[in-house]
């Protein structure tokens, strides 16, 4: 299960923004999938957490749209994570445009639980 963290600048409209909603998770869930989580194609609630926010007063940044996934680490998926990064960078740059955008996908080692 991705989580999916995205900043957003003032130059960013909300059809944009609605854009990177509609994309961002299929999107993100294709990038991750590997054998031990594989993707099937049919997103259901709790598959992806997606977070938007926009840039502060005090935050600094060059980008346009900041995209940072966390998503659990596993073999298969670090060996070819900047191939998975650069995909989920293309879906970004086809729904936003010619605004600036950077993907950051972070593998950590962890564990997920949840109640329905």
């Amino acid at each position: 299960m991705p989580i999916i963290e995205v900043t957003v600048g003032p130059q960013v409209s909300e059809s944009q923004i609605g854009e990177l909603a509609a994309t961002l998770p299929h999107a993100v869930s294709v990038a991750v999938a590997c054998p031990e989580e594989p993707y099937d194609g049919n997103l259901q609630d709790g598959d992806v957490v997606l977070r938007f926010r926009a840039l502060g007063p005090y935050d600094s940044s060059g980008l346009d749209v900041c995209i940072e996934i966390r998503s659990k680490w596993f073999a298969s998926r670090a060996e070819n994570r900047q191939t998975r990064c650069d995909a989920v960078l293309s879906a970004v740059t086809d729904a936003i445009g010619p605004l600036s955008a950077g993907v950051y996908l972070s593998l950590p080692v962890a564990a997920w639980s949840q109640k329905e």
